[in-house]
């Protein structure tokens, strides 16, 4: 049996067990299907609640955390429902998303500018509606072995076809949830979880996501539950001026400084976030961990080659020390994380 398959078992067991399969007008029709409302409640209801819901009670749980870096796309279909779900129920501590708005002003959570690597749709999630965007199967590309590619055979893409209604969702699981989400849905679906956020895009044209994500985050009273960064310092910056108590990790530029210049971060910035390498460059050593540490930050380490995404490879960073693994995926790094007690 095949991982996703594995996974997929597991979640039903959990939802038939937790949640009893009724077929009665309460959880859907008469076939047993599951209507909007109640899949969502399914989903959620059977999940485990995180050990620390601010950013000051995950940082004090006294061990490396596991973030679900957009889910945890090599284990799930990228940024979709029903991934944060799964990486939720595999036990991570933090949800790590992007945001962007679409055409019509709507967060949502989406990386790339585009919808082409990931979904059978084609354009830009600007020049997009809501209702567009969602309509679009998120898990179209999505394969065991990578996470969004055109080349493979037809069955290896095993949850295509779930979003449009050709395939059955998981027990649990209803259509919707692999599609493009609405930020503000994963908060409400999420209240105690953590989230690690990304503004996506530069200063200062993504500056308006920037205010609706501090609106999401002010009114939903998720300002101490949140990290937010940027690739563009000016961005994040941005951000923090509009939700100053919000923890913010620095951007490229600063990083860069830091990390090849020693020179100090802006005030505030104890959460730092790399990858092991970076267009060449070896950042992850085991002198900027020493050198991190003494300045008093904490590294979070988002792997961005597919070898360090396995246990051997999330071994070998918690070897290094760092405090965090931004994981592609999430049920292999909670288990490696767990096994060292």
């Amino acid at each position: 049996m095949t991982r996703i398959r594995v996974e997929i078992a597991l979640l039903t067991l959990a939802a038939v067990v937790l949640v009893g399969c009724s077929n009665s007008d309460e959880t859907g029709g008469g076939d047993g299907s599951m209507s909007s409302t109640s899949s969502t409640a399914a989903t959620v209801t059977t999940l485990p609640p995180p050990e620390a819901t601010t950013v000051a009670e995950v940082l004090a749980l006294g061990r490396p955390v596991v973030l679900a870096h957009a889910g945890g796309e090599n284990a799930h279909p990228h940024s979709t429902p029903y991934a944060y779900a799964s990486s939720v129920a595999a036990g991570v501590d933090v949800l790590d998303v992007d945001v962007r708005l679409t055409g019509d002003g709507v967060l949502v959570v989406h990386h790339d500018d585009d919808v082409d690597r990931t979904t059978d749709g084609t354009g830009d999630v600007a020049g997009m509606t809501f209702e567009q965007l969602h309509a679009l199967d998120a898990a179209y590309w999505f394969t065991e072995d990578c996470s969004a590619c055109t080349d493979a055979p037809e069955g290896d893409y095993v949850l295509r076809g779930v979003r449009t209604g050709a395939v059955e969702p998981p027990e649990g699981f209803e259509p919707d949830d692999f599609a493009p989400m609405r930020f503000e849905d994963l908060v409400e679906q999420y209240p105690d979880h953590v989230l690690n956020i990304e503004i996506k895009g530069s200063y200062p044209d993504s500056v308006p996501a920037a205010e609706e994500l501090a609106r999401i985050l002010t009114e939903h009273d998720r300002l101490d539950a949140s990290v937010v960064t940027a690739f563009d310092d000016e961005l994040a910056e941005a951000f923090h001026q509009l939700a100053p108590s919000v923890a913010i990790t620095p951007g490229l530029d600063a990083m860069t400084q830091y990390v090849l210049a020693a020179q100090p971060l802006p005030e505030g910035r104890t959460i730092v976030q790399i990858p092991p390498s970076y267009e060449g460059i070896e950042v992850l050593t085991p002198e900027l961990v020493e050198r991190a540490h003494a300045d008093g930050l904490v590294l979070w380490i988002w792997p961005n080659e597919r070898e360090w995404e396995n246990a051997d490879g999330y071994a070998r960073l918690l070897d290094l020390g760092v405090d965090g693994l931004n994981a592609a995926d999430p049920p292999t790094a909670v288990e490696v994380v767990r096994a060292r007690g």
